[in-house]
């Protein structure tokens, strides 16, 4: 998905290249800029992988089966990989794409036609990833996620034929912080959320293209897949009045459960402002 979305943001910015490609002058995409970029976030397909999992032994590893004490799979009902609520799977929604906006400071050397580069960017999302898990009960335990911020280094490399228009590739790293939310209808089990809202790594890559609409200003479009490791948040669920019998305390005491896909990747699709000093 994310290559047609490039190949497409190339078409786009290319077919208003030509008029600037007139404006040849030796300092285009050379020096210091800064930049405003605003856009979409498009949350990935999470449709191979389980929306939740659980540890029913507490022992790091997830990817048990709750079972009663019958035993029947305690959340034979299903998932729901998208935002929903409820205590059933018959309302079961998409993620929620939404605005991404960011600002970033950029070095750019030109050597020809040749342009190698930098940038530090800070940017924040308002797309939301969702799963849920419904239990025989019938209960629902719904997941959401979201990047609050994100700080990003990239480098870029591009081409730039006639000095008014820039092709480039770019890619880099990535610190983040990833907010999770936690809703369940299920009231007699304790629910207790660790590492929420903590720091994460990752890496970004993607292309572009930009324009030169005088000797000092550019507008472009731009495309980046952004993945980040989010496998250490996840919810212990207690006894709360649960009888002993309950799914979730017959191996131990408790189960720990949290969204299948610990690597959070989406799609950004941006429009880029650019200022060259």
């Amino acid at each position: 998905m994310h290559r047609k979305i490039f190949a497409l943001s190339l078409l786009a910015s290319s077919a208003f290249a030509a008029p600037a490609l007139a404006q040849d002058r030796d300092t285009h995409f050379d020096g210091v800029y800064l930049s405003g970029t605003v856009g979409m976030a498009i949350q990935g397909n999470e449709k191979d992988i389980t929306p939740v999992e659980f540890d029913t032994n507490r022992d790091g590893t997830f990817g048990d089966t709750v079972n009663t004490t019958t035993p029947v799979n305690a959340f034979s009902p299903g998932f729901c990989p998208g935002i929903t609520s409820g205590a059933t799977p018959d309302r079961c929604a998409g993620d929620k794409d939404s605005l991404e906006y960011s600002v970033r400071l950029g070095y750019d050397q030109r050597m020809g036609n040749v342009v190698l580069g930098g940038l530090i960017e800070g940017s924040k999302s308002n797309s939301v990833d969702g799963a849920s898990a419904y239990s025989i009960t019938p209960a629902g335990y719904h997941f959401t996620r979201k990047v609050d911020y994100a700080i990003s280094a990239r480098a870029r490399l591009g081409l730039t034929p006639g000095g008014g228009a820039l092709f480039y590739g770019t890619g880099g790293g990535s610190y983040a912080k990833i907010n999770h939310g936690f809703t369940t209808t299920n009231t007699v089990n304790s629910f207790t959320a660790n590492n929420d809202g903590e720091m994460v790594w990752g890496w970004q890559y993607g292309g572009g293209a930009e324009i030169m609409l005088s000797n000092n200003l550019s507008i472009g479009m731009e495309y980046l897949y952004n993945r980040y490791d989010d496998d250490k948040y996840f919810v212990a669920v207690g006894p709360g009045t649960a009888p002993a019998t309950n799914p979730f305390l017959l191996n131990g005491g408790g189960t720990n459960m949290r969204p299948g896909d610990t690597t959070y990747g989406f799609h950004s699709l941006r429009a880029t402002v650019s200022l060259q000093f």
